[in-house]
């Protein structure tokens, strides 16, 4: 579903991230995982389209990004990254189908298949019984929820997200998460998400990709990937310092 092959991806021209090339099959759900300014959330920009890539090449669906017109790819490709649209006087349905644009024309305007997408989406995520409230008096747990409900209405076959569990407590964090594997085992979409959260990437991914200072250290599964040497070595922790995280992480903290 996804294949990128010696991307440098960053800003006006200067790059970030470096000779990043992996793969993604459909069902897959593929994690970053990095330190702060890694270049996780700049690969990502660069995969759904915010930023054009320095140098490389990204394939959608067998397609070269690059070739394919806008509609298109947003037809295939949906993300849920850190920023969120302007909100004010919105439901949460509103809001949810916004996510619906690539098919809606001109006017914006839903046709019946448009709004039997949106209301899956909303049974997917559990936010039917948040329909009718402002999205911007529901929680930080519902916004996420509904947030996914917008990337998923518009039936993606690759769905990127950024830190999607951030600012949640753990109780949403978890419940995510399962909605996430819900979503891949139903419809089959494959998933790129950045997380911090290494317990918890554990816990859901296929393959992780470990990446520090803008350079791929590491792609496996997470049993290969995410054991206490490799993680020692790559957040520059001691030991004493990864046993007392985990012991935190281990008792709910």
């Amino acid at each position: 579903m996804l294949e990128v092959r010696n991307l440098c991806a960053g800003y006006n021209g200067v790059g970030i991230a470096h000779d990043i090339s992996f793969t993604v099959k459909s069902g897959e759900i593929f994690t970053l995982i990095g330190r702060n300014g890694s270049g996780k959330s700049t690969l990502l920009k660069t995969l759904c389209g915010q930023l054009p890539p320095v140098s490389g090449e990204i394939f959608i669906d067998g397609c070269e990004k690059s070739g394919m017109s806008r509609n298109a790819f947003a037809r295939i490709v949906s993300a849920m990254l850190t920023d969120r649209p302007k909100t004010d006087m919105m439901t949460c349905r509103e809001v949810t189908e916004t996510g619906r644009y690539p098919y809606t024309g001109t006017f914006g305007l839903l046709a019946e298949n448009d709004k039997r997408a949106v209301d899956e989406a909303m049974r997917l995520t559990d936010t039917t019984d948040l329909a009718d409230r402002y999205f911007s008096e529901i929680s930080d747990g519902q916004k996420q929820r509904v947030m996914l409900a917008r990337a998923v209405c518009r039936e993606p076959k690759l769905l990127l997200l950024d830190e999607p569990t951030s600012f949640l407590d753990i109780h949403y964090k978890l419940t995510f998460l399962e909605m996430l594997d819900k979503l891949r085992r139903e419809r089959d979409i494959a998933v790129v998400m950045s997380m911090h959260e290494t317990e918890l990437a554990g816990s859901i991914s296929d393959r992780v990709m470990l990446i520090r200072d803008g350079v791929c250290k590491g792609v496996g599964t997470p049993a290969e990937m995410l054991d206490k040497h490799t993680l020692t070595e790559h957040f520059g922790l001691t030991e004493e310092l990864y046993d007392k995280y985990m012991n935190n992480v281990n008792q709910g903290q």
